[in-house]
């Protein structure tokens, strides 16, 4: 099954191009399901149909469906859930609220992920295209196995060890219920799902990310930035997609000066991702909603190329052998390097640009080496080792 997943800055109009794409693929023979993780869904605005968290026909070959939070919230915690529970209502009585209480900030990206690892398990779709909530929730839902991977690893062990040393202290003096090992199981079975899901997530020739833009510097600026923290995290970008341009007939009068603008951003969209595919869009002169418009919209994007191949596939990291040591490359264009921090902790190092920041684990060969220095060069950031 092939993985898509659109994102880009809010109003761009991901859903949209995400929906016109899955119609596109459908319309020549693919079994396509088209799937929302915003939670301010407008998936079944654009099919014009109430859509919810069971995949809906809308036509042949083409399903449609809205991630539902709170359903999914339930299938998810097991035995976790009883115990959270009870330490929600320690002090109150169970009400309704705490099962919206049990969707902690970014667990609903954790569980919008899940579900798409549910689906490719299924195996029941040739193509997963996946509409993402704008950019930095988008980041949010991406960096997340990253993050549950690490805990896992570096805390968790030590969390239960304490847990049936210090439980029946603690249970005793606080009146605080302590996770059995039911739980913690529960929690082990969890980490291995979100696991495999991160294997899947960085397998390029499974799962393209295509960012969407309009022809305006602050939006294109924006999906700059995301390209740099998507090759942070290693996974591909295969297409960029320009939508909302004004054709050259409404570029008359009051909206004149956009002609330039429009042309600069463009020109600056082909040269800065040059190798990467670019597709455009003309602004519609009527709303996008409904099958029949969402397919012709499709074939307008993409032509003769067919959407649902990897249009594009980028080497991220390298490692290279020089005269004194190694050089690990990663390729991270459009950054600033004022906003650039690395540190290294043993055969982890941790790079951090502005507001987004990655602890990995170095390759086997750098392990016993430390960084002697790092330069930020034409799009790469060029680790020495030695």
């Amino acid at each position: 099954m092939r993985i898509i997943l659109y994102t880009g800055k809010g109003g761009v109009g991901k859903t949209s191009i995400a929906a016109a794409t899955a119609c596109k693929i459908a319309s020549e023979g693919k079994r396509v399901l088209v799937v929302s993780t915003d939670q301010a869904h407008s998936l079944r605005d654009s099919f014009d149909l109430k859509l919810s968290n069971d995949p809906l026909e809308i036509c042949n070959n083409l399903y449609a469906m809205e991630i539902d939070s709170i359903i999914e919230n339930e299938k998810i915690w097991g035995n976790m859930k009883g115990y959270i529970e009870k330490l929600m209502v320690l002090k109150a009585e169970k009400s309704i609220e705490n099962e919206e209480l049990l969707v902690f900030p970014g667990f609903e990206e954790l569980i919008s992920l899940i579900k798409i690892k549910d689906i490719y398990d299924e195996g029941n779709y040739d193509v997963l295209i996946v509409d993402c909530a704008p950019t930095g929730e988008t980041m949010s839902l991406l960096k997340f196995p990253d993050l549950i991977k690490w805990w896992m690893e570096k805390l968790f062990p030590i969390k239960r060890k304490g847990a049936k040393i210090a439980g029946p202290i603690i249970q005793a003096t606080l009146k605080i219920p302590m996770p059995t090992d039911d739980t913690f199981d529960e929690v082990e079975k969890l980490y291995l799902k979100i696991d495999d899901l991160h294997k899947l997530m960085l397998d390029k020739d499974k799962v393209s990310i295509r960012i969407v833009t309009t022809p305006e510097k602050i939006v294109v600026k924006e999906a700059k930035r995301s390209f740099s923290y998507l090759h942070l995290f290693d996974y591909n970008v295969d297409a960029i997609i320009i939508n909302k341009i004004f054709s050259t007939a409404s570029l008359n009068g009051y909206f004149e000066k956009w002609a330039d603008i429009q042309k600069d951003s463009i020109n600056d969209i082909c040269d800065s991702f040059k190798g990467i595919p670019v597709f455009k869009l003309d602004l519609l002169s009527e709303e996008l909603r409904s099958y029949e418009k969402l397919q012709k919209v499709g074939d307008t994007i993409y032509g003769e190329v067919s959407p649902e191949n990897v249009l594009f596939q980028d080497k991220i990291f390298s490692v290279e052998k020089e005269a004194e040591g190694y050089i690990f490359a990663i390729n991270m264009p459009f950054v600033d390097k004022k906003e650039l921090k690395l540190s290294q902790k043993g055969d982890e190092i941790t790079i951090s640009i502005k507001n987004e920041r990655r602890c990995f684990v170095l390759p086997a060969k750098l392990h016993s080496k430390e960084i002697t220095g790092a330069k930020y060069d034409e799009g790469k950031l060029n680790i020495h080792f030695a």
